[in-house]
Formats: structure tokens, C-alpha cells, sequence
């Protein structure tokens, strides 16, 4: 780690200019969440795993910014050499930067790997002492990265029709509709899971997120696909072509952006899904119309392509494919709800081998009782974090249309469990201990949809304290997934649903409450969310969104309780303001613990929730378990009573 923050630090005093800092950030030329092992820079410079953060290097000093998820992972991953930022208590990294760097210092970045919107707050920031961002010609990690992993060379596929739901023709007509409804002739898609979403495709470039490393570029009459034509099969190049969408290298979208701002991008093939009224012959003549903007999402879409446009012609704004594509249509909603139910049964199996193992191997008490006689039964096997989420990976893998999982399981134990997105590896991971609580969260990438659940279990005899979090936890998991809002309710408006009875025993968690969720695509999908961070999206009817509240007890356990929701319509006795209004449906399926509840902390509207709950769980999954299964899914969700 010494050596490569000194091969930085030499390269930054060669620069011309000369470099005050060099950031570092998490993300790749896309501003994906998880990325490729090639683009892992920030892990590879600071050590730190977590798929969050930005390293921060200057002459004498190395910061890493984090969030409330990765505190305690970042203490315990970071050198010496390394200090540690909060993010939300610590300053940003622009104020940081501003404030502690001196007049007139030189801040270096890789344009490729920061956004438009990062980009320019910090420009803003370093005004008051004439500080500026100089853009690298090349990746100075990348010099120095002397074992830094080769570009992967994956085949792209086609996601069927049966699966997409929308053809790429109308996706395409409603992209250009919007085109005309900003004045915009063409838009820069930076987004991989909204380029593999608008085109049908898929891929295999980022591990557990089933997307292609891409950019598109739409216009009033053309589509392009910028992508390593390695990668494309005679038969995907022929499918893009007969839906209008011209096949060009990767590298090429440089380029390409300048003659777009130039207004000489030119296709070499007929576009499709261009018929509007002002349709000529299936395209629309630019020239003749008022659209002379750019439409580029300033989250998304790259400091380096922004920089070959014309700032007045560029409209900064939230790309419309992230809410289309939030938007689940008839086909997702339902591949959605059968994901969740093979997800669902795979994880009732993987409760009942645990069950098992932790009885005969150790001796537990196991999932439904409290006593324990303590003796563990084998002296030579032992089951460890990583060997039983392999197993769950297993079982998830016998279920139709599996492709692989939706994000690296954590498969927490005591301690490990207060780690909020824990990571374990083989080689240091814990064993599994009957005395300590056991957090597991997973998903799934299936054909037709994506998972992601949380369950927390104990196999021996939990503590008051523990139930009474856990049934906290549960309490507020129920409240926001009972929850009716009229429209135009954003999530930050329902997060305090799932933290009051928490905030009763003056409790939290550091982390948001709620994602959407991708239609075998991203597990982590925007634009709206449930959070503590405001975020002014409102949720609509047909989005997916998680009800994952938590506790985190560091050096001793953690809770956490997730379910996928469907939000739909709510049929209401009034209809107040004529707003209309909407309410969650659950779709995944697990029983909670039973013996981890308090039940008398529990009014008799949750009581009544959980065990309909339950029942539905039995019936639901019934077909997929085999007699012993259902046997064991039938003790677990028998009904509870004060």
C-alpha cells in the first residue's frame, strides 16, 4: 500500500501541471454502483472493499469518505497510512478539499470516472481560493496498477421479448417523444442497466449485474451502440440492426459526442421507432425542427464526454429511461412475482438444512426451540459464513432461470452481523456460533426478475434484548409495508414509518430503508428510493421498492428484515383532494423467526399482518418443498397469540 501511494504521489508531482491531490473515486466510466474488476481503483489504492467511497490523496496525506454502511468495515480494512471520513458527519470532500488545500492547488481526475454533477459542485467549491480540476489524460492508478485485471470479453445476449415485456421499438418512440417534448435532439445513455434496458439486452461485464459495458446515443432518427465488437455475435448484431440500432466500438463514443455537438452524427443504417408528426419517410429532419439540445444525465454521464460538448446546448437532466424503467410493465411485474416465489422457496430450504446442520453439528436448540444441551456433535466439521452461503447459492441455482446472484451474499455472524454490508471471505470469515445472532442477506438474478431478502435468525437461546430489537425492527418493517400515501408521496416522506418504534428505545440504523429493484437487471435501481437522504421522486404505481429497516450493535450482532415490495393502486373509502392513492404489495416470501419475537410488544392489527403473512407463505411455496420442507415451513409459520 506504501509503495503505490508513493508511485502516486511521484506520478502527481510529474503532471503537468503538477497535482496538489488526486481523488480517486469508486465508480467506472458509467458511475456504476458495482464494477468490473478491472475498474476496482479506489479498492485497489486504500484496501477498502465496500462498494462506496472515494479515496482522496494528497503530498502527506490519504482520506477515504465512506457512508453509515461501511464505518465499521473502513476501520477495520483501512492502514495506517489511511484516515477515515464520515460521510454525513465528517466534511464532504469538496468542502474538505476547499478548506485544506492550498490556494491555487491542482485536484487531478480521471474525467472518465467522475459525473457532470460531481464535477461541477466541486468547481464550485474551489472557487473561493482559485483551486481547479485538472483532467488526466490517462488513469494514474492505471500506471501504477501493474497486475490491474484485463478488459473481460463477454458476449452480449438478447433478453426476449417474453421476459423485456416492450419491444426496443417503443421504447425507442417514447425516448424520442421526450426528445421533442425538452427541444433535444439526441441523448448521451450513460447508465448500463438503461443502455442494456432500452435495447433488450443483457450481459455478463459486471459481476451479479447481468449489463453489457455500453453507451448508447438516441437521436431524433438514428441509435447507436458503443460497445467491444467482440462482443457481438453476427446474430445480436443482426437483431440491432433490424430494430434500427447501428454497432459501433467503444471508443468510438468519443468521438462520436463531438460530431453530435457538431450536429454531424450520421447513421449508416435506417432508424426504427422514429414515426411522429413530423415524421418524413420514418425519420424526423432535424434541421427543420427547434431541437438543438443535448440531453445528458448529470448523474450519469461522464465528465469527459461533457467536456467535447457545447455547455449552452446541453440539457442537464435525470435521463427519462430511469423512471421508464422503474415503471415495471404487466410482463415484469408478473416474471417479477414468479422470481420471488422459486427466490422464496430456495430460501425456506436453505432455513431447513441450517436447521439441520446447526443441530447436528453443534448442537443448537435450532430455529423453533430455546433450550440446548450445548454438546456439539462433531469434532472435525465445522460450518462457516461462507460454506453455508454457499449452500443458499446452491439451492438457489436448482430454481428455473437462475443466472447467478444480485449482489455478494452477507452471511454475517455475531459481531459480523453489526457490519452493515459485510463481505465475508473464505480465508477469515467466522463459523457459525449457536449463542450469536445470524444475519443473512442474498439475492438472485433470475431471467424474469431480481431479488434481494433479508433474514435474521438465531439457533440458540436469544437474549430479551435482542428479541425486543428484533421485534422493533420487524414492528417498523410492518408499518411502512402497510403503509397507504396518496400520489405524489416521495419515500423520504414514509422512512420515519419503519424507524419510529426503534427511535422508542432511542434506536437507529445508517442506512436507507428502501431501493427499487431491477427486472433481471441491477439489484440497487433508482430514481426513487426510502430514505433519511431526501430525494423529492414520488413513488408510483407499478415501481418496486425494498422495506429493509435494521439495528447494528456494533461488536455484538446486527437486525436487518427485508422484503421486495410492488406498489400498486389502493382501493380507498375516500378518495381526499382526488390525489388517488396507493399501497404496497409483498412479494417475497420467508417466515420471521418466531422465537425472536416478543409478541407482546406486538398490537393485534401486526399480530393479524404476520400470521396472514405466514399463511400466505405456506400456500404460496407448498408446491415447490418436499414433504419435509412443508413440514418445517408449517411449524415455522403457525400462527402466533398473545
Amino acid at each position: 500500500m506504501a509503495d503505490t501511494l508513493s508511485a502516486l504521489r511521484s506520478l502527481m508531482a510529474s503532471h503537468s501541471p503538477p497535482l496538489d491531490a488526486l481523488v480517486v473515486p469508486s465508480e467506472d466510466y458509467h458511475q456504476s454502483e458495482y464494477v468490473s474488476a478491472r475498474d476496482k481503483r479506489r479498492e485497489f489504492v486504500s484496501g477498502f472493499t465496500g462498494s462506496a467511497g472515494l479515496a482522496l490523496i494528497t503530498k502527506n496525506e490519504a482520506r477515504l469518505w465512506t457512508d453509515g454502511r461501511y464505518f465499521l468495515q473502513a476501520t477495520q480494512q483501512l492502514s495506517d497510512q489511511w484516515r477515515l471520513m464520515r460521510m454525513g458527519e465528517d466534511p464532504a470532500v469538496d468542502v474538505w478539499m476547499a478548506d485544506n488545500l492550498p490556494e491555487g492547488s491542482a485536484v487531478g481526475i480521471d474525467p472518465w470516472c467522475v459525473s457532470i454533477d460531481t464535477a461541477q459542485k466541486w468547481e464550485r467549491a474551489f472557487v473561493k481560493k482559485q483551486q481547479k480540476l485538472v483532467q488526466t489524460s490517462t488513469n494514474l492508478v492505471d500506471e501504477v496498477w501493474k497486475s490491474q485485471p484485463p478488459p473481460e470479453i463477454n458476449p452480449v445476449v438478447i433478453h426476449p421479448l417474453e421476459y423485456a415485456g416492450r419491444s426496443v421499438v417503443d421504447k425507442l418512440k417514447d425516448v424520442r417523444k421526450k426528445l421533442v417534448q425538452v427541444k433535444a435532439h439526441s441523448i448521451i445513455i450513460s447508465a448500463l442497466d438503461e443502455v442494456c434496458w432500452l435495447y433488450n439486452i443483457r450481459g455478463t461485464d459486471v459481476a451479479y449485474s447481468p449489463v453489457v459495458h455500453a453507451f448508447a446515443i438516441v437521436t431524433l432518427n438514428s441509435a447507436f451502440f458503443y460497445v467491444d465488437k467482440r462482443k457481438v455475435s453476427s446474430e445480436v448484431n443482426s437483431y440491432l440492426e433490424t430494430n434500427g440500432i447501428e454497432v459501433r466500438d467503444y471508443k468510438a463514443v468519443s468521438s462520436d459526442v463531438s460530431l453530435l455537438a457538431s450536429n454531424e452524427l450520421k447513421p449508416s443504417i435506417q432508424a426504427k421507432g422514429t414515426e411522429t408528426e413530423t415524421a418524413v419517410n420514418g425519420t424526423i429532419k432535424a434541421e427543420e425542427s427547434n431541437n438543438d439540445l443535448i440531453w445528458a444525465d448529470p448523474g450519469y454521464c461522464c465528465y469527459a464526454l461533457y467536456s467535447r460538448l457545447n455547455s449552452d446546448k446541453v440539457l442537464l437532466q435525470q435521463s427519462p429511461l430511469a423512471l421508464a424503467k422503474a415503471l415495471k410493465n404487466p410482463v415484469e411485474l408478473e416474471g417479477l412475482k414468479n422470481a420471488h416465489i422459486r427466490d422464496g422457496a430456495a430460501v425456506v430450504q436453505y432455513h431447513v438444512w441450517l436447521d439441520k446442520q446447526m443441530q447436528e453439528m453443534y448442537g443448537a436448540s435450532g430455529f423453533f426451540l430455546e433450550e440446548t444441551d450445548k454438546k456439539k456433535h462433531s469434532q472435525t466439521a465445522k460450518l462457516t459464513e461462507v460454506t453455508a452461503s454457499d449452500k443458499l447459492e446452491g439451492f438457489r441455482a436448482l430454481k428455473e432461470n437462475f443466472r447467478g446472484l444480485s449482489f455478494p451474499t452477507i452471511s454475517s455472524v455475531g459481531p459480523n452481523a453489526a457490519i452493515i454490508h459485510y463481505s465475508p471471505e473464505a480465508e477469515t470469515c467466522a463459523e457459525l456460533d449457536p449463542d450469536r445472532i445470524y444475519l443473512f442477506d442474498s439475492g438472485a438474478q433470475y431471467l424474469d426478475g431480481t431479488t434481494d431478502i433479508t433474514r435474521t435468525v438465531h439457533f440458540g437461546k436469544p437474549s430479551a434484548h435482542e428479541k425486543a430489537c428484533y421485534t422493533a425492527v420487524l414492528k417498523g418493517h410492518i408499518a411502512l409495508g402497510n403503509a397507504r400515501f396518496p400520489n405524489g408521496t416521495n419515500g423520504h416522506s414514509l422512512d420515519i414509518l419503519a424507524r419510529v418504534p426503534l427511535w422508542k428505545y432511542g434506536l437507529d440504523y445508517r442506512h436507507g430503508t428502501g431501493h427499487g429493484i431491477g427486472s433481471y437487471l441491477n439489484v440497487h435501481e433508482g430514481p426513487h428510493l426510502i430514505s433519511f437522504r431526501p430525494r423529492n421522486v414520488p413513488l408510483e404505481d407499478s415501481m418496486t421498492v425494498t422495506d429493509e429497516p435494521g439495528y447494528y450493535e456494533d461488536g455484538n450482532f446486527g437486525i436487518r428484515l427485508e422484503n421486495v415490495l410492488i406498489i400498486k393502486k389502493a382501493d380507498t373509502k375516500f378518495n381526499f383532494g382526488d390525489k388517488g392513492y396507493l399501497e404496497f404489495e409483498h412479494i417475497t416470501w420467508a417466515p420471521y423467526q418466531r422465537k425472536l419475537i416478543d409478541a407482546s410488544l406486538l398490537t393485534p392489527e401486526e399480530l393479524e399482518w404476520l400470521n396472514t403473512y405466514h399463511s400466505k407463505c405456506r400456500s404460496i411455496l407448498d408446491s415447490y418443498l418436499d414433504e419435509s420442507e412443508k413440514a418445517w415451513l408449517k411449524k415455522a409459520t403457525e400462527p402466533i397469540s398473545v
